[in-house]
Order: C-alpha cells, then structure tokens, then sequence
C-alpha cells in the first residue's frame, strides 16, 4: 500500500496505541512509518521496501513479519535472526517515485525494540535530501541492547550525526533538513549470532526550534598574520529559509588554547542575540585583535567558544590562528634542503608520524583533526556537486584545517587521475595508456598528460598517481590498459607523459598552475604476476607473484623506472604483487616489505630523490601484527602510508615502533625529509589553495582536441581487406554492437567510479555519435535486429565492459571472448555485408574464429570521452597509424605470449598496424637492402628521426606483402624489429623487417 495510507488520524492513534495518551498536549500527534503488519512488502532496491544488504551473502540477516501476542501495537512485528561477520542490516526505503516524506514537524522518532541484554551496539540512520533512499545523505544514531524485553528506542532528530565514512552520494547539503526524508536503515551487531524483533516505527513529539535552527561561522579555522584582527563571522541557518519564531543568542568568549592571552592576543567575550523573526543567512562579526611581538614563533590557537540558546551550536569551536612568523622554513629566499632541514628540527615524533600518514577524504570527515601529510580521494570518492568549484572548495576547507597546526605544514591531496582527471564530471577523458602505447607518439603522451595535470591542478588537486610504468606481460591481468604495453622499451619511449605531468626534470614547474606531482607505479614488475598466483580474494593474476632472474627483472621491469627518475619523476609507488627473484633464497616477498629494492634499488642505485607512497591499505597483506606491518614497510623505505580508514591506527603504531628501537629516527627523518621537498617544491607553504583559475579549460574544446587526437592515433588497423576502410560519405552505414553508442564502455574503468560502468554517464562523443557528426549516412541498431538490406558497409563496435585491478582478471566472471550478443551482432551484419568491427576493449579478444569473415578489424582500445578521433579515421580525415603495444594471441592456450618469446606465432605481433595513407612504400627486396643501409647510417648518425622514418617505411613494405599470410617466420622477426627500433637500432631492424619479408 502506498506510503501515505499509514497517516492514520489522531483519533485512531489513541485507540491503537496505548502511550499516545501520555504525549504532551501540545504535541501533533504520533506519525506512523511502520506497523510491520505486512502494509510494507519485503523487496529489493530500488523498490519501495523493507531488504537486507551485507558485506558478503552470509551477512545479509533473515527476516520475517511474526505473529507475536506481546506485539506493542497491532498482531505483528518485524523479527529475524543474523550472523553477521562484515557489516549487515535492513533498510526500509520509501517509494522513489512518490514525493519525499516530512518529518520536520516532530522532535524525533521512536519504536519498540525486544532486547536480550547482549550489549550489542544497534545503529539507527535516516536517510535526507537526493534523489531516493539509494542516493541520500545518511545521518546516524545508535542505541545498546542493556535491556530486556520489550523497550520503546527514542531517538531525538539532534542526536543524529552526519556520516563520515560512508555516504552513497558524498553528501547533500549536510544539514539534517528533514523535509526530504527517504527512509531509514538498521545496522545489527557484528561477530555474534543474534535474533531481534522491532515494532511501531513513528515519529513523536514537537520539533524543537534547535531542530529547524542552527548557528554556523564562516569558517572553523581563521588565520591570521600576528597583530591583525581576525573577523570571524556567525550566521543563522534555518531549514527552508524560514525566520525563527523565538531569539537565538549567542554567548562568545576567547580562550584555552596555546595563545597566550594578553601577550598574543586581546581576550573578548560577549553576546549576539538573533531577535524573533531574523532571517536565515542574518550574520553577526565578533573581531579578535591579534598582538605583535618581536619572536619568531610557530602557529598559535585563539579557541572562540560559543554558547547558543534557542538554535543548534556548531559542530566545533572556531578557532583563530596567528600565522608561524620569522622561523627560517617560512623564507623563501632559503634553499629547499634548508627549509626542509629547520622544520625538521622543529617537529616531534607524533608530527613527523602525521607526515608519513595518507587517509582518504570521507574517513576524516570534516577534518577537524587533521595533522596528516595527505589526503586523497579513491575512485568514485567526489564532492557533491561533482564540479571543479566544488572539489577546490572541498580541498581549501581541509588545507584551511592544516593551518590550525603548529607548523602549518600544507596537505599534499592526491588522486588517480590515470586518464584525464577521471574522477571529474565533465573531464576530458583521454584513452587509457594502452591506447596512448598504440600511438607510438611520445610527443601526444607529453600532451596528453599536460591536459590532464592542467585539469586536475585547477581543482586544487597537486598530486596525480599516474603514470603507471608496468610492462604487461599476460593480458589476462585486469590492469593491462593501464600499461602502454608488453616492451619496456615502449613504456620508456611513453614517459614523456612525465613531463607532460610535472614539467621540466629538475622540478622548477611544480609550483606552476598547470603542473602536478607525478607517481610511477607500481615499483616493480606487477605486469609480470603469473595467472593463478594471486592470493587476494577471487583475483587471478593481479597482486600475484612475478617470479623472474636478476636479468629479466633488470632488463623488462626495473628499465622504466630507470628512466623515471632520471625524468624527475616526484613520487613511486610499490606493487600489491610479490616478487620472487630466482636464485637469491627468498622466495616470494610483498613489494612492500623488499627493502633491497625500494631502498636498495630505487633509492640507492638509481638515485630516487623523492618520495615512496604505499598503494591502499598495502601494509595489511604484510605477514605478522599490525605492528609488524608498520615497522616492515617503513623500514623497507616506504616513505607515507595510504591507510584510507586506519590512519589514527597507523601513526600511533608508528610512534610506538619508534619508541622501542625498532624503527629509527634517522630513517623517520628520511622520509618526512623527503614529502617535505616535494611539499616545497610544489609552492604549497605559500600557496596551500586551490588556483581555479584554469578551471575553465576543464574539458574546453582545446583538451578535447588533444584528446580527439589521442583517440584516433591509438587506432589500430589489424585488418582491411578490400579496402573498405575508410568508409566514404557516400556509403550507407549501417552500425550496431554493445559498444558503438556506449561512453561508459568507451571510456572504460577508472571513470568517475574505480570500476567505471556502462551508459552515459559522463560528458563526451560516443563512436556513433562521432559518425554521425562526420556526416555519415547513418542506420544504428544495437542488436543488429533492425533490416541491413540497402546498406553498404556495416560497422560493428563490440568488446568490453568496464572493470578495474583484478576485478578484470580473466578466471574472475571474464575472458577474452567476445559476449554471444557481439558474435550474434557480427555475425549478421558482416553476412549481410562489407563490414568493419572495432574492438572497444582494455586487451585483446580472440576473434580467431571470425576474422575470415570479418573484412576490416580495428583494436580501438578504450579511447576515451572523444568518439569523434574514432570516426575521424574510419573516414579518413586522419589516416590509421597505430601500433600493437602487445601481441594479439590467436588464442588463450598462447598466453603469456610476448615479443622476444622463443615461440611467437600471434594472431597480431607486436607492432603490427596497417595503415589507410594514400602513399604507401612500394618496393620488394632490393629496396629493403637499401633502407636498411640508409638506417644504418641513420643510427651510426645518431640521426633518430631519420632512423625512425626508415624503418616505417619497411614495416609498411612489409605489410603490405604478409597481411593475410602471418605464420610465425613473419611474425617473430616483425615484431622484433619494433623493438629493435624503439631501442635506437634502426639498421637492424630493417634487417628483421626483410627477414620477415622473404618469410611472407
């Protein structure tokens, strides 16, 4: 029955329920929610409903509507039983497509509970604001089972608090509105089995104005140079905007904190009265002069404590804080490593343990305890609104909370922006670095990632974790689009990227605008896990086991990183996989605990300078106690931890190891020395706060050209009989497949959530949509289910689905099979016609069985938010000159296969690609002989442009003989002279190419 049939009136009310008598007199009277009569059907979301949820399918408790004679009200109650070992509970969500109920009119709710005296906490949330009960803020409460029997739980609106851990939509408004209410949820005991009844859900008494009132400042930190006068603002807040009925006052007075009163500043004390019918949005100023004295000095507290009468206080105390002045960390005119050296001094144990310490955003709340070395946002954790003013406002308030300390050291917040600013609504998406690998276009990686570090820093966001250097290895590793592919000389000739992100090698762009603090990841060899080795979860290859000699560890997965640092690269962060080297005894050690590398390689033998970050919550997959995973990683030379939610745990646990002996203040003061540099050079002691102004090019049509481009030089043409590509104006196009009007799936995982999902969800040009606007004369079925009769070419765009880490493992609900709806797809379009199918996915798919009757084949990776670069090559206003970063099996039985395998008899090899310009090379084998004298001297020139032009020349020679005859005498040396060329050896490669000729 609808929501609305429970409003029972007054009159009834007393009748049924025997304590309505007892209510005040001038109280409205009680407001059903739940009778648990059964007027409330058992459900799922997002139906109107009473279901359960969990942390995994034991959690979730059984429920029942149980006929029970000592029912407080009516015959019925709401019983069940749980053994919840995560987290379990029920919600009762109200029907979205009804209006929202409101319940500002009561002073709370209430209902009866049977209780066994367990001790069990029983958390009580509402659910206010948004869209429905699925998409609402969450403000919680709770009560402890020390009863019982039956119980009558009252719980007052103002004992609810906003959560912090956990909101579906990261928050409204976070004020308790009430007018906007969607329903409530009941989360039960952990780690005990239990049973429980509940009964007469309702709202009672009257809302007191503290409910629809509130006192709020401008901000809870005000900083201030010494001697200045701090203005700290206090506003009235209603709900609706509505004037208050009765006066507010409110009492002030300075003191308590480490200013000394008198000296530092002058005390004040007084009263602000809002009379009866002031405004929401009325402001009072309270003026706090500050004193000048001729110390240098660090930051000093001035707590404004306030009072309020007839409103709801603020959450906290504001606080004034004088600026630190005169010390010489603060002078810019120093040298870094000076600066650095003299807040060293200054700091104790527990700060240099707060710099070490990284937590997420939503577990800090609004940060009113903030002494950490950085925050970050996780994928899918945004502001609401998901905008670049929002995510600025959101970043100054928690710089702002940084003032408040000693030493006002800055945040460094971070995201993983590892395509574009991913997290952003509205961000230009640009192809995953699979795609940017199939460029073979350092130049576009360079820019690539400057339109990225522009984006992301006009946020307020200094910090990026990307670029990702693995070298993949096995494409049935759900990470294999975050790699630019399966040669570590490839990944070297794409960390350009790094300057596109930080600048200039030695760092003097970081405090730039559009410049941000790059990260290598994942240090070392996580692209090289072998299928089968993970240990984490239902995973089957990602956080594995790289098992490899000293050689194979130097020569495919140490390289990049090489060459990071010697690009400047600011920050690295180690793998979740282990790494077994054969021969030196250990076996297989987490990343995390393999000091001879972090320390002993990367910072030792390479010369890292900046600092290491652990990936999230890595320490806790270390053997041992929690403090056996601290000290284990930090002596390891893990330099800031992420410990989103655990990060009070961390620092603790951290001064304790310290304090025993078993870590050292020589290698503490390493690595705060070391985030500190890169705090400095990022300017963030001068310039803590967003600079939005570059937050209008955010997604611009300039970045999106950029990105446009990006998209169509990751293109790569496998196959094109018959020249049916490119497609001309002319033709009659028919298009269909999962992926062609898809930009969920286009961009793939790692947007605007970790995982990504399908639909439309983003701002940007699907791949039908970019052949429509080229003027194409277009017929779109998805399914394929509409007539093909009177078309002339069919286009076919299939693949994947978003996924992310090693939730794309193949074993993990994927493989690398096409799903049956595509094959259907393909196959009727390419029976009824000339077609082309391009393949949207993060690694290849085996379409062995289907490439004869397939006439054109595109590996269009996952390109990005622009679908416009996608049709531009399937029409020709840019030629196809992309490149296999990895081999293209002809089935999974191959896997791993690699360039440089003994054995290498691919569908595609590695940098295979063929192209749609309208001059390619003619020749046969005299004129291989000649290019491969002219690279030669090319190489011995050190000419490398030359070199490289050469060498295309004969790969596209060579293409056009071996298309449609690639047996394993093409394949090898084709694919070793793309590497031979990317290593600078051009006549050699040439020489490949020829060999690969003759075989054709």
């Amino acid at each position: 029955m609808r929501r609305t049939a429970l409003l029972a009136s007054a009159a009834l009310l007393t009748g049924l329920l025997p304590w309505a008598s007892a209510r005040a007199a001038d109280d409205p009277p009680p407001t059903p929610v739940d009778r648990f009569e059964g007027e409330v059907p058992f459900a799922s979301q997002p139906a109107e409903g009473i279901f359960t949820w969990g942390s995994d399918a034991d959690d979730p408790p059984a429920l029942r509507f149980a006929a029970r004679a000592d029912a407080p009200e009516g015959g019925k109650v709401l019983g069940g039983t749980y053994d919840i070992s995560g987290y379990g509970g029920f919600t009762h969500d109200f029907a979205a497509g009804e209006p929202a109920h409101d319940w500002s009119a009561h002073e709370g709710v209430r209902f009866w509970w049977d209780g066994h005296d367990s001790g069990g906490k029983i958390a009580f949330e509402i659910k206010d604001g948004g869209a429905n009960g699925e998409a609402s803020e969450l403000w919680t409460a709770a009560f402890t089972d020390d009863f019982t029997g039956w119980k009558q739980i009252r719980i007052p609106f103002a004992d609810f608090a906003y959560r912090t851990d956990y909101q579906p939509v990261g928050g409204i408004d976070h004020v308790l509105g009430l007018k906007e209410m969607w329903g409530y949820a009941v989360t039960l005991p952990v780690g005990v089995k239990g049973d429980f009844a509940m009964d007469a859900v309702e709202l009672y008494g009257r809302a007191d104005q503290s409910l629809r009132a509130s006192v709020t400042t401008d901000a809870a930190v005000h900083p201030v140079r010494e001697g200045a006068t701090a203005q700290v603002k206090v506003v009235l807040a209603t709900t609706g905007s509505a004037p208050v009925e009765e006066p507010v006052t409110v009492h002030y007075e300075t003191g308590g904190g480490t200013a000394e009163p008198g000296r530092d500043y002058t005390p004040v004390s007084g009263t602000l009265t809002f009379p009866a019918g002031s405004a929401s949005g009325t402001a009072r100023t309270v003026a706090v002069p500050t004193r000048r004295d001729k110390a240098a000095e660090p930051a000093e507290t001035v707590p404004l404590k306030l009072t309020v009468t007839g409103a709801k206080a603020p959450a906290e105390t504001p606080q004034v804080v004088i600026d630190a002045h005169g010390l010489p960390y603060l002078d810019t005119r120093l040298p870094v490593r000076k600066r650095v050296a003299d807040l060293l001094s200054r700091m104790n144990l527990a700060e240099k343990a707060g710099q070490m310490t990284q937590a997420e955003r939503g577990a800090v709340g609004a940060g009113s305890d903030i002494g950490l070395g950085s925050l970050l946002s996780g994928g899918g954790s945004t502001p609401t609104p998901n905008t670049p003013a929002a995510w600025a406002k959101m970043i100054d308030g928690f710089q702002l909370r940084a003032q408040a300390t000693r030493f006002q050291i800055p945040l460094v917040y971070g995201v993983d922006a590892v395509h574009g600013h991913n997290n952003l609504a509205g961000a230009t998406i640009m192809p995953h670095n699979i795609g940017i690998g199939a460029s073979r276009d350092p130049q576009l990686a360079e820019d690539t990632g400057s339109v990225t570090a522009a984006e992301v820093r006009a946020t307020g966001i200094p910090w990026d974790f990307a670029p990702c250097l693995c070298v993949t290895r096995d494409e049935r590793w759900g990470r294999s689009y975050e790699s630019f592919g399966e040669d570590p000389a490839l990944v070297d000739s794409m960390e350009t990227m790094i300057q596109g992100l930080q600048g200039r090698a030695d760092g003097r762009d970081l405090k730039r605008d559009d410049k941000v603090l790059a990260t290598a990841k994942h240090f070392v060899g996580d692209g090289g896990t072998a299928y089968g080795s993970s240990t984490t979860g239902t995973y089957t290859i990602d956080q594995g086991v790289t098992t490899v000699t000293r050689q194979q560890l130097a020569d495919i997965h140490l390289a990049p990183y090489r060459t990071a640092v010697r690009r400047g690269i600011g920050t690295v962060m180690p793998s979740y996989s282990s790494l077994d080297i054969t021969g030196d005894g250990r076996g297989a050690v987490k990343m995390h605990a393999r000091g001879d590398m972090i320390n002993g390689e990367l910072k030792g033998r390479m010369g890292f300078g900046g600092f290491v970050i652990s990936d999230w919550n890595a320490i806790d997959q270390l053997p041992g106690d929690y403090a056996a995973h601290v000290r284990t990683a930090v002596n390891a030379g893990v330099d800031m931890m992420m410990v989103p939610y655990g990060y009070k745990d961390f620092a603790g646990a951290l001064v304790d190891e310290v304090k025993a002996g078993r870590v050292s203040q020589r290698r503490i003061d390493d690595a705060v020395s070391r985030i500190l540099t890169e705090k400095f050079a990022l300017g963030l002691f001068e310039h803590p706060y967003a600079d939005t102004s570059g937050a209008a090019a955010i997604g611009s049509p300039a970045h999106r050209a950029v990105a446009r481009k990006a998209a169509a030089e990751s293109q790569v043409l496998l196959k094109n009989d018959g020249n049916v590509l490119p497609l001309r104006k002319s033709q009659k196009v028919y298009v269909a497949g999962s992926n062609a009007d898809d930009l969920g799936n286009q961009t793939g995982g790692w947007t605007l959530t970790w995982q990504g999902s399908s639909g439309n969800g983003t701002s940007g040009t699907t791949i039908l949509q970019g052949l429509r606007r080229a003027g194409g004369d277009v017929t779109y079925s998805r399914d394929a289910s509409a007539p093909t009769g009177g078309h002339d070419v069919g286009v076919v765009v299939v693949g994947e689905t978003p996924y992310a880490e090693g939730v794309g493992d193949v074993g993990n609900g994927h493989d690398l099979e096409l799903s049956a709806a595509d094959k259907a797809a393909v196959d009727k379009v390419c029976a009824a016609m000339k077609c082309a199918v391009l393949i949207v996915s993060g690694r290849p798919q085996l379409v062995g069985d289907r490439l004869a009757g397939i006439d054109a084949l595109v590996a269009s990776w996952l390109p990005g938010t622009e679908g416009d670069g996608v049709a531009d090559v399937l029409y020709g206003a840019r030629p196809f000159t992309g490149q296999l970063p990895v081999t293209w099996p002809r089935s999974g039985a191959q896997l791993p296969i690699n360039v440089g395998d003994a054995s290498y008899d691919p569908q595609f090899p590695y940098g295979w690609g063929l192209t749609t310009r309208t001059s390619v090379p003619k020749g046969g084998a005299a004129t291989l002989r000649a290019l491969a004298a002219a690279a030669a001297t090319a190489e011995r020139a050190h000419a490398g442009r030359t070199g490289r032009e050469l060498v295309t020349r004969a790969r596209l020679l060579v293409q056009e003989k071996a298309a449609g005859h690639l047996t394993e005498a093409v394949a090898k040396p084709f694919a070793d002279a793309d590497h031979l060329l990317l290593t600078g050896r051009y006549g050699k490669a040439v020489e490949k190419l020829a060999e690969a000729y003759r075989a054709a």
